[in-house]
């Protein structure tokens, strides 16, 4: 009877496991949707802008849509980040640390334009260089964790973060 009552837990779990990766495989899928979706609204929105703007300064014009390029890619990267875990069934860290990156230049991106026309105000100048600095960090650690990574992946080592 113990053993019945063993098989019957194993079943079970076995059943359980099915149904959660399926739900899971469900969720992934759901968050694909949305992220093809939001890319292809937001490369559809910088279609527009590039023509509304079409009489702007050039600076101006190239910032906008560097700005929402950059945006599309982080998109795109969580995409192959969803595709990945979806056929791994294991969460994929370097499309993170890529994600990050691309956030960070585009916070350099933006803050160096602004930083340009706070020039004569000499605080807030400082305060947007700093961040700069700082922006500029983060993208180096992120940048040396993800060769770390790709290193480790091609030494052999753990092949949960690929």
């Amino acid at each position: 009877m113990a053993k019945a009552t063993g098989d019957d837990e194993r079943e079970r779990q076995r059943l359980a496991d099915r149904v959660l990766g399926w739900v899971e495989d469900a969720i992934y899928w759901a968050i694909a949707v949305v992220l093809v979706l939001g890319s292809t609204a937001l490369l559809v929105a910088q279609f527009v802008k590039l023509l509304h703007l079409r009489d702007t300064p050039t600076s101006t014009l190239a910032i906008e849509v560097l700005d929402g390029l950059l945006l599309i890619f982080i998109f795109v990267e969580l995409l192959y980040a969803v595709r990945v875990s979806l056929r791994s069934h294991e969460i994929a860290v370097e499309p993170f640390l890529i994600v990050g990156i691309l956030a960070a230049i585009k916070e350099i991106v933006v803050l160096s334009v602004e930083a340009a026309t706070l020039l004569p105000k000499g605080p807030e100048f400082s305060r947007a260089a700093v961040q700069i600095g700082v922006l500029g960090g983060v993208v180096l650690v992120l940048s040396i964790s993800a060769l770390v990574m790709r290193q480790r992946v091609r030494d052999g080592g753990p092949q949960a973060e690929t």
